[in-house]
């Protein structure tokens, strides 16, 4: 399997923009993809925000395998890194903004104390592209402040926008990192859409997302392509191709690939998480 990589000029240019600004902001609010929690987490931002204290938002939670996520942010708070997870179309800017606040509590209290009245936090915004970032925003804002797409890339520069009345939030466009030292981590960001379509070849992908369902949620794709138990017992090339014919793609396995990519993205095989949490922390149900 060849290799993903994708670092445009652009996000170099980002990088320069993020130190510029982190000495202007009180909180940093980092995305990650519910789906793929610490996959998604660009390791170059724990270098660039060093002491900065941080929010991390978990995103599309509702695309995430609700127990796995309730998992990761047991095991985020046990990391002391505070977490929340958000659907970033439904849930209401004041929860976010609560939070960002009880992350600030202490600092904003020693600012009380040294006579500094702060009227607006600034907070800047990271996360790699297409992890819902620009469609938050939007509904930070209430409106349609920053263009959004179900793809990665859409926003090329930062913008400052208001937030209620206590937030002052600085976009940024998706930065990921020069080199995936893991291919499986490439894998799992083609397949949720960090990364653009035409640099990668989409039958390695939709392979890689037919073994993970056939290990770990096997009655989804049965479901999904009408397919028998037995069929699952073939290699994954053969398996590729049973399902584009029943898909009615004949012998077309790279628009069938295509299909099976984005059945996962839109969440049509069922909710799935691709990371599994540390064994550091018990889960804990989804009601707990």
């Amino acid at each position: 399997m060849s290799k993903i990589q994708w670092y445009p000029g652009h996000m170099a240019k980002a990088i320069r923009q993020i130190k510029e600004n982190l000495k202007m902001v009180d909180l940093v609010l980092e995305l990650a993809d519910a789906r793929l929690p610490e996959s998604s987490r660009n390791p170059l931002v724990q270098e660039l925000i060093q002491n900065k204290p941080s929010l991390l938002l978990l995103t599309k939670k509702d695309l995430a395998d609700p127990t796995e996520t309730q998992g990761w942010v047991n095991y985020y708070q046990t990391q002391q890194q505070p977490v929340l997870a958000i659907n970033s179309l439904h849930d209401r800017a004041s929860v976010i903004e609560k939070k960002i606040q009880s992350v600030l509590v202490e600092k904003i209290a020693k600012q009380q104390q040294r006579g500094i009245q702060k009227k607006r936090l600034r907070v800047l915004c990271l996360g790699i592209p297409n992890v819902g970032k620009s469609t938050l925003l939007n509904q930070l804002v209430g409106k349609k402040a920053a263009q959004t797409g179900n793809r990665p890339g859409v926003t090329k520069a930062q913008q400052w926008l208001k937030v209620g009345k206590t937030l002052d939030l600085l976009d940024t466009p998706g930065i990921l990192w020069p080199k995936f030292e893991d291919p499986l981590i490439g894998q799992k960001l083609a397949l949720t859409g960090a990364i653009k379509d035409t640099l990668f070849a989409a039958d390695d992908i939709a392979l890689f997302a037919l073994e993970y369902f056939e290990q770990k949620q096997p009655t989804q794709l049965l479901e999904r392509y009408h397919l028998k138990k037995t069929d699952l017992q073939m290699e994954l090339p053969e398996l590729l191709l049973l399902i584009t014919q029943k898909i009615g793609l004949r012998d077309d396995y790279e628009r069938a690939s295509q299909r099976i990519i984005f059945d996962c993205r839109q969440g049509k095989l069922g909710r799935y998480t691709l990371d599994q949490v540390p064994n550091l922390v018990e889960k804990l149900d989804e009601s707990k």
